[in-house]
């Protein structure tokens, strides 16, 4: 299961499902549900992603979950279908709508343990930081299995320098925390046991900003990841201006102090 709980200004979601918390179709679907509450939840200005236990943050996808035995034409129809809320979640399903989401809240993960598989893709996908326990192992192994393309669900160009994206998807092989912080993967590794208070120490930094403020930095660094130098600036340059405003005790002129006038 996915369980979620705020304590102050975060929200934290824990993946818990025996030793290794492994995901399953339902619990794709309540991950989505609890992080729209969570993007949608004025109260909330941060997250922190984290497995239960010490064992694993998540050993990616249950290969033991049952797949629906469908012919090749449904198998293509469920494919490019839209996933149905009220059908009994199954593959492909949820996990795209999760891919696909907006967010503008900051998540930060908290690992332990084996993060391989699916479980490094939403590591990468939601999280915008990452706190390394010293035991914490991460990999894509698919390619070994015959089920590549990890490297794109997980957008790893984004994360790691080519050359070593390629290295760790090409050969399955894992990294560990050493490695995840001297490539930039990881912003800090602490001991196991001083993880999540580690994360919880770092959302605070976060939290004590106001939510407006989070947000448009947010969608100011994502916007200028997907366009072009002029695009990015303008869009900035308007969220910007509209924050200083909206920021000011009244309408009307303002200089970079925060003050107003007429």
């Amino acid at each position: 299961m996915i369980e979620y709980e705020r304590d102050g200004e975060i929200g934290i979601f824990t993946i818990a499902n025996g030793k290794v918390n492994p995901f399953n179709p339902q619990m794709h679907k309540d991950f989505y549900q609890k992080l729209k509450a969570f993007e949608n939840d004025p109260a909330v200005k941060v997250g922190i992603l984290t497995g239960a236990g010490d064992r694993a943050f998540c050993a990616g996808d249950d290969l033991k979950t049952p797949r629906e035995d469908r012919t090749i034409e449904e198998h293509v129809e469920k494919h490019f279908a839209n996933v149905d809320p009220d059908a009994e979640p199954s593959y492909p399903g949820w996990e795209r709508e999760i891919h696909m989401m907006t967010r503008f809240k900051p998540i930060i993960g908290a690992v332990k343990g084996w993060c391989v598989g699916q479980g490094l893709v939403y590591l990468m996908r939601l999280t915008d930081m990452r706190i390394s326990g010293e035991s914490a192992r991460y990999g894509l192994p698919e390619i070994a299995f015959d089920m590549a393309g990890g490297s794109g669900m997980a957008a790893i160009s984004r994360h790691l320098p080519r050359a070593i994206a390629m290295e760790l998807v090409l050969t399955g092989d894992p990294i560990d925390a050493q490695e995840a912080y001297r490539i930039g993967f990881a912003n800090k590794i602490v001991p196991d046991s001083e993880v999540m208070d580690a994360a919880k120490a770092l959302a605070a930094r976060i939290s004590r900003h106001s939510g407006r403020a989070i947000r448009i930095e947010m969608e100011s660094f994502h916007r200028a990841e997907q366009t072009d130098d002029a695009t990015s600036y303008a869009l900035t340059d308007h969220m910007f201006r509209l924050q200083r405003l909206a920021s000011s005790k009244q309408v009307g002129t303002f200089d970079y102090k925060g003050k107003t006038g007429k």
